[in-house]
């Protein structure tokens, strides 16, 4: 059974459709993200599992229970949101066993919970603290202290890591994964980040203009995107995709089009890995250069299309050199420029 199920879920704004028609599943005890970017309608999705904003059609299932028309306290769900929403006067005891009083919960099993969240998230000493005296990663914590004491089978995340610093993120995605499998709880996690969608979950929901682009595991949407859209979002540093026609002018060594792709409507991808530099390749003009220390990333300019190399240790090519580039036919990608959609990857 899935703990979460949306069928043809739409929500409009007027005559603006901020989600169209959105059907996916989540099972139980999996971890779910939302991705896309802003604008794209994963929020508003998240906020209508929550029952926070009411659905202009379609069904919401919770634990196969329709809880389309019921309010957020009655769907058992939890929620952790980008701003944690703690409140300041408040101790971070105090905060994290707040909706478990509005329950009227027993003050004897609230202690219990409280103080076994506070063991699974290492907030012992901090429990008579108030949030300005907590760094963002302890606030976030008293947070998710919050998710835990309800013991709702389903938590919702609404962009959680945002606010915090690029180090810290990375330590919060470890310890959200490895809480939300601890416990088995099914998570609905929505980001803006590539990174943490893939690193952390189990299925990915890429959403455009209201509507799923690709849902499937993250290696599925890596190796297998549906669409250019796909293949450029997902990925660091994302796909170069660029029509075949352009490329085809500069004179140099590219791979045909397959078979029933018109050259006219082809479009060539190739993750920035398998790229090559190469002195038959395609003429192109480096226009930057990242050296990070294990690998170096090289952008370069190809017909005003632009392409991403990597290579593993430092490259000694600098900004305005000339170099050539090699596009293995047997790590194309080829795309329908009309549609958008992929019509063939690498066997």
């Amino acid at each position: 059974m899935a703990a979460v199920e949306l069928r043809d879920v739409t929500k409009a704004w007027g005559e603006a459709l901020a989600v169209n028609a959105v059907s996916f599943s989540v099972s139980e005890g999996h971890l779910v993200a939302l991705l896309g970017p802003s604008g794209c309608g994963k929020s508003t999705t998240l906020r209508l599992i929550a029952g926070l904003e009411e659905a202009t059609a379609g069904r919401i299932h919770i634990a196969g229970k329709d809880v389309t028309d019921a309010p957020p306290v009655g769907r058992g769900i939890s929620m952790v949101f980008q701003n944690y929403a703690l409140f300041p006067h408040l101790s971070v005891a105090e905060n994290i066993i707040f909706g478990l009083k509005v329950r009227a919960v027993g003050r004897a099993e609230r202690d219990e919970r409280l103080k076994e969240a506070a063991a699974i998230l290492g907030l012992e000493k901090l429990l008579d603290r108030k949030p300005s005296q907590l760094s963002g990663g302890q606030q976030q914590r008293v947070a998710l202290g919050r998710a835990i004491v309800a013991r709702s089978p389903v938590c919702l995340m609404d962009e959680p890591l945002s606010n915090l610093d690029a180090q810290l993120r990375v330590e919060m995605r470890r310890e959200i994964r490895d809480l939300q499998r601890r416990l088995g709880i099914t998570m609905v996690y929505v980001t803006h980040d590539q990174i943490e969608a893939m690193t952390m979950a189990d299925q990915v929901i890429l959403m455009r203009d209201g509507q799923i682009e690709q849902n499937g595991p993250p290696a599925m949407l890596y190796d297998q995107p549906a669409t250019m859209f796909v293949a450029r979002f997902v990925g660091t540093p994302p796909m170069s995709v660029a029509p075949w026609s352009i490329l085809n002018t500069t004179g140099g060594v590219l791979p045909y089009p397959p078979h029933g792709l018109s050259p006219e409507v082809a479009a060539i991808g190739v993750r920035a890995e398998h790229v090559e530099i190469s002195e038959g390749g395609l003429p192109a003009e480096v226009i930057a250069v990242e050296y990070l220390g294990a690998e170096t990333l090289i952008e370069a300019n190809v017909a005003g299309e632009r392409f991403i190399v990597r290579k593993s240790g430092k490259v000694s090519v600098g900004r305005g050199e000339r170099i050539g580039l090699h596009l293995p036919a047997t790590s194309a990608y080829w795309f329908d420029l009309g549609s958008g959609r992929v019509v063939n990857t690498p066997q």
